[in-house]
């Protein structure tokens, strides 16, 4: 079993800084990675449990945290769009076939 390599602690104030911050940011990055993951794993469960309005309400609660996270740059804008269309139509195919 391979280890990483023990890094180095920065000599210089300002390296020790930015380890600091790349802590803090890549806590707040991996938190909201995580709440991304969520919201779309939440409304992908209620298109196949069939609940078209749960489905449509989680739609627009994981449509504000995509476009947070894609502002922030934690995905990239393309990514979202293409998350966010994809669900649409599925919800939108749940909400036609509910219709018929």
């Amino acid at each position: 079993m391979a280890t990483k390599p023990k890094k180095k602690n920065p000599r210089l104030a300002s390296g020790r800084k930015r380890v600091r911050q790349d802590i803090k940011l890549n806590a707040a990055n991996t938190s909201l990675r995580s709440k991304y993951r969520t919201v779309v794993k939440n409304v992908e469960k209620a298109v196949l449990s069939g609940d078209r309005e749960r489905a449509t309400e989680l739609f627009a609660k994981m449509q504000s945290v995509v476009d947070i996270v894609a502002d922030k740059g934690i995905f990239h804008k393309n990514k979202a769009a293409r998350d966010k269309s994809r669900l649409a139509a599925k919800v939108k195919g749940l909400a036609a076939a509910a219709a018929v």
